[in-house]
């Protein structure tokens, strides 16, 4: 059950507040980071914002001034004196703006990854076309459970995170039909090499471990799944990428 500290939608033209959409399902995108502690961190703040900028200029709905408006709702919705453990989201269509916080729970690492026979419209850029994926998380724990997105006998993503594969110590991950995002791309940087190919799901036996990678994941390791009798082998590299990340939480800057 998700539990939302804030829910706010703003009109583009005026700013003013109105009543709240989630925009899920509409033409539009959306980022989500994680904000913690007090003082107030956001990770990776810059590049979740110049992705959506990025995102907003594909889908046409760059209209001038829109960062400084969607940077101007987030100070209005943030308090610096709240100590904070929660996923910021932002989502943005033709009209509206939405500014959400919600609970951030942490993975446990009894986790199970469930496939399903679904790849996302338009899957380079993080558009707001969820409902399906948002049909299968609403019944899970999200603590111990996540989806695995599979398009022509191939795994992409999760319905959550990037997903990386880990063999005789080579990280791999999906070559197309991903979202590749703010925290993979801080991983590329970190561990020099991630090796892209096709990930056949009749493959996954070959693979040590299974990461999940992303703002609300961070990195989680899968345990099990269950439809192909997959579990992991190790927690090597689970426990090198949890210490790069929680090396770089303590880098963030404060939120100003």
């Amino acid at each position: 059950m998700v539990t939302y500290l804030l829910k706010k939608s703003y009109q583009h033209k005026t700013l003013k507040e109105i009543n709240f959409k989630d925009l899920w399902g509409d033409k539009g995108v959306f980022t989500t980071m994680r904000i913690v502690g007090k003082p107030t961190k956001i990770f990776f703040f810059n590049s979740h914002i110049k992705n959506l900028i990025k995102s907003l200029k594909v889908y046409k709905l760059n209209r001038v001034n829109i960062e400084k408006d969607i940077l101007k709702l987030i100070k209005l919705n943030v308090i610096k004196t709240k100590s904070y453990d929660h996923l910021l989201r932002v989502a943005v269509n033709k009209k509206i703006i939405s500014i959400s916080l919600r609970d951030r729970k942490t993975p446990k690492l009894k986790f199970n990854l469930k496939l399903i026979n679904h790849k996302r419209i338009d899957p380079k850029f993080k558009n707001l076309k969820y409902k399906l994926i948002l049909k299968y998380l609403s019944k899970m724990d999200n603590t111990t459970s996540d989806v695995g997105l599979c398009f022509e006998k191939k795994i992409l993503e999760s319905g959550t995170s990037n997903i990386f594969f880990i063999k005789k110590n080579q990280v791999f991950s999906p070559s197309k039909n991903i979202y590749k995002g703010v925290t993979y791309n801080f991983f590329k940087k970190k561990l020099g090499k991630i090796t892209n190919k096709d990930i056949l799901v009749n493959s996954l036996n070959d693979y040590d471990e299974i990461l999940l990678i992303g703002s609300g994941k961070a990195v989680t390791s899968v345990e099990t799944i269950k439809e192909i009798n997959w579990k992991r082998k190790g927690l090597k590299h689970y426990k090198i990428l949890s210490n790069f990340y929680k090396k770089e939480i303590l880098k963030c800057p404060v939120y100003r």
